[in-house]
């Protein structure tokens, strides 16, 4: 019985059927370049020293020496290998990229859909790590398809032109170009799989340390941690550097051991071959150098396979998920049941009690980010205790809730959420870039924007984490007044949890939590969505 294919294995299977003519035509052109280098190399060696036997032979013998045919042989070989080699180079490395491109958003789309317990523990460098270095480790899967061709493409040429000086050549060509796989691979095994793996590993570990360092830049340099980081940073980056010396090492010790055997291949088919005499024996040399040259791409394959087999486990383990078909929203809103409260369609409810008795815990629980729920994306508009912003523009952060939501839609929530004014007077208005994080806002700013987010999204329910947190109570209540006003116009439900007494206030439904009972667990949260003719 065969394997199942892993999950990446049956996209990249997939993504060769898609580029399959671009493939075939790297592989056609990597046969010509292979053979056309190797009889080019042999053909110009056996053409110089042909010419130059016949010019010490005499003049008689260097008129009758035909140089036309040999000259006219080698400009063609030099045209057809630059042509070949730019042609194998685009269509190869142009189905890598098409390839990538489709592989790309896959992972990201595996990575959203994965079970919140696994996509939620995963940092951002090593999200990062995994869309960007494990992803790119895969082209070679795509790049490397023609290098066994151009081999034997290469092989077989040399074979050939070495014959003509007798088979022993033509045997020393053989065995020598077995042995420099057989080297390469052994090597590769050793020495280089490990160290690309490791290198794969410790990109991933920098990146992370990196994001996580920079998200605390502003605590670090208030509590003089400044070296601290830094030298954290540079104990990862010296492992990253020891791991790429490691399989820089390695490569050297392929291309040393490719190099020692194409010497010796040189060598063995030019003693060989003498006594077909001095041209004969220059082609066979020659012929022997490319021939073991040709097996370059190989041995470059095998230096890779650590990298890619250690990006291939790593992708596999995210590329198990698939993404929920989109559900179609039902007629009639559902009503919603939450901490043994169940709610009509609009209406509102307040989940108030002190910090870490499970408020945040019940909503998480509802939108299935805790436990096994399964619920309905379409249900809701969410605005979290801690919202996350993209490093864009706020049109960019505001339609991750809605992409196709107009100027106008957007200016609309922006009022909703008292931000308006502040986005029309910078100078771009709704191009204008947040930073990473947001961090060119204020932290009410921040949330403000995160509360238009929400807004924009079209949802029956609104599920909103401390909403004016962070806000001074003259901009709380316009941000409150103008949430009522909307919930108002829109009918929308209102599930909120809050400290503050402004924004509860408008809630015509309370659950208090009390702090000296257990937090509430995801089972005795007991949220679901219920249908409803309400």
């Amino acid at each position: 019985m065969t394997n199942p294919a892993s999950p990446l294995d049956a996209l990249i299977r997939a993504q060769k059927r898609e580029r399959a003519d671009a493939l075939r035509l790297a592989i056609a052109s990597a046969v010509v370049v292979g053979a056309a280098s190797t009889i080019l190399l042999g053909l110009s060696g056996w053409f110089i020293v042909a010419s130059a036997a016949a010019g010490l032979a005499g003049l008689a013998a260097a008129h009758t020496f035909n140089v036309l045919i040999p000259s006219a042989m080698i400009r063609l070989l030099a045209i057809l290998r630059t042509a070949a080699r730019y042609g194998e180079r685009l269509s190869g490395h142009a189905a890598a990229l098409r390839a990538l491109a489709v592989i790309r958003p896959a992972v990201f789309e595996s990575l959203a859909a994965a079970p919140p317990s696994e996509s939620l523990t995963l940092s951002r460098g090593e999200a990062s790590a995994r869309l960007v270095q494990d992803v790119d480790a895969i082209e070679t899967r795509f790049v490397r398809l023609s290098a066994p061709w151009s081999a034997v493409a290469g092989l077989g040429s040399g074979l050939v032109l070495a014959a003509l000086a007798g088979w022993l050549p033509a045997v020393v060509i053989l065995l020598t170009a077995g042995a420099a796989i057989l080297v390469a691979r052994a090597l590769a095994k050793r020495f280089s799989t490990p160290a690309r793996a490791a290198v794969q590993a410790r990109i991933g570990a920098l990146k992370e340390t990196t994001a996580a360092l920079v998200a605390a830049s502003a605590e670090l340099r208030a509590y003089g941690l400044d070296a601290w980081a830094g030298e954290t940073l540079n104990a990862k980056a010296a492992e990253l550097d020891a791991a790429r010396l490691a399989a820089a090492r390695a490569q050297g010790l392929i291309l040393m051991s490719q190099a020692a055997l194409l010497g010796v291949a040189v060598a063995a088919a030019v003693a060989s071959a003498a006594p077909a005499g001095a041209p004969l024996a220059a082609l066979a040399g020659l012929a022997a150098a490319m021939s073991i040259d040709a097996l370059a791409g190989l041995a470059h394959a095998f230096d890779q396979d650590g990298a890619a087999r250690e990006a291939r486990e790593r992708l596999d383990a995210v590329l198990q998920y698939r993404a929920r078909p989109a559900e179609a929203a039902p007629e009639t809103p559902p009503g919603l049941t939450i901490l043994g409260q169940t709610l009509k369609p609009g209406e509102r409810l307040a989940v108030v009690g002190p910090s870490g008795c499970g408020k945040t815990t019940a909503i998480e629980t509802l939108l299935g980010l805790r436990g096994q729920t399964a619920l309905p994306r379409f249900a809701f508009a969410w605005l979290p205790q801690d919202a996350g912003l993209i490093a864009g523009t706020v049109r960019d952060n505001l339609r991750l809730a809605a992409p196709k939501a107009t100027d106008a839609q957007l200016w609309d929530v922006l009022e909703a959420a008292a931000l308006a004014d502040r986005i029309r007077a910078a100078p771009q208005g709704l191009a204008a870039s947040i930073g990473d994080d947001g961090e060119r806002l204020s932290g009410g700013e921040r949330r403000r924007l995160a509360l238009a987010r929400a807004y924009l999204r079209d949802a029956p329910w609104l599920l909103l984490d401390e909403p004016t947190e962070g806000l001074d109570a003259a901009t709380e209540a316009l941000v409150v007044e103008r949430l009522r006003d909307r919930l108002k116009r829109t009918g929308q439900g209102l599930v909120l949890v809050s400290h503050r007494a402004a924004p509860a206030a408008i809630c015509g439904r309370r659950v208090e939590m009390n702090a000296n009972k257990n937090p509430i667990s995801p089972a005795k949260a007991g949220a679901q969505i219920e249908p409803t003719n309400a």
